[in-house]
This record gives structure tokens, C-alpha cells and sequence, in this order.
């Protein structure tokens, strides 16, 4: 893409506003897990319609697109509805693919509340100043027994 001047240019953003709320604050665990989760229902409820239209003959209505979607992303599966044509898959691979990385970030998120909990209280309890003292403890233990075996074999 040029200008008139015959100068290159980026191309511009594909969407400048979710990159602009993207972008706004730093990513933290919660904030990924709230991004995925409107990603996981958005992509949902797209899926559900999309496989009415892809594969009407096994999703007569949007219902039963919903309701395929809703246990694909969930991750169950029970089967009683199962896209046919191939575009029908592709989708049932995408919304799968979404519904797994919810389950990913959002058991990422839970275990990094569970770590910083830890090490705040781990914090305000000194407990790091005992083991710092413990292991200048032991690190000067063993500096008299290496001196002491250094002064043996000498």
C-alpha cells in the first residue's frame, strides 16, 4: 500500500478498537480469563448458528445449533448431534479449540490467585527472612568444613 507521494505504509489495524481495550492495561491473569470468556460465548453462540446453516440437515434450527455448541465448548459431548459436512467440522473443531483454551486459561488464572495468596502470606509471615537466615546457617557450616578439610589434606 502506498500513498500518493509513492511512500509505503502500514496497513491499517484489522480492528483498532479491540486492540486499543487489548492494549490498554497489562494482561493479567483475570483479565485473560475474562477475555477468553467473552471469546468462549461469543464464539458459542457464532458456532451455534453457523452450524444451523452449514449442516441443516443434522441442526434443523438454531436451537439445536446452540444446544451442539454449548456441549461442544463445555467439552461434553454427548453425541446425540454431531455435524455431517465438512464445513460443519471445521466449525466443531473451532469451537472446540475455544472451549479448551477457556478451560486452560481459566485453571491458569485460578493457580496464579492460588500462587500470589501464598506467597503474600508467605510474605507477611517472615517467612522468608527464616529461611534466608537458615541457608547463611548452612552456607557458613560448610565454609568451616571446607576450611577444615582444606587444613587436613594440607
Amino acid at each position: 500500500m502506498t500513498t500518493t507521494e509513492g511512500s509505503p505504509t502500514a496497513p491499517p489495524p484489522i480492528h483498532p478498537r479491540a486492540l486499543n481495550v487489548l492494549q490498554r492495561k497489562p494482561l493479567t491473569a483475570p483479565r485473560a480469563a475474562r477475555i477468553i470468556a467473552s471469546v468462549t460465548v461469543s464464539m458459542t453462540v457464532i458456532g451455534g448458528v453457523l452450524i444451523h446453516f452449514t449442516d441443516k440437515k443434522t441442526f434443523p434450527n438454531i436451537g439445536d445449533g446452540m444446544w451442539w455448541a454449548v456441549q461442544t465448548v463445555t467439552t461434553v459431548g454427548y453425541g446425540d448431534l454431531v455435524p455431517a459436512s465438512t464445513v460443519g467440522r471445521l466449525v466443531a473443531t473451532i469451537v472446540m479449540l475455544v472451549g479448551i483454551s477457556f478451560l486452560a486459561v481459566i485453571t491458569a488464572a485460578i493457580a496464579s490467585e492460588f500462587i500470589e495468596s501464598a506467597r503474600s502470606r508467605r510474605d507477611r509471615s517472615g517467612a522468608n527472612d527464616a529461611v534466608a537466615a537458615k541457608l547463611d546457617q548452612i552456607g557458613a557450616r560448610l565454609d568451616a568444613i571446607e576450611a577444615g578439610l582444606r587444613d587436613s589434606s594440607g
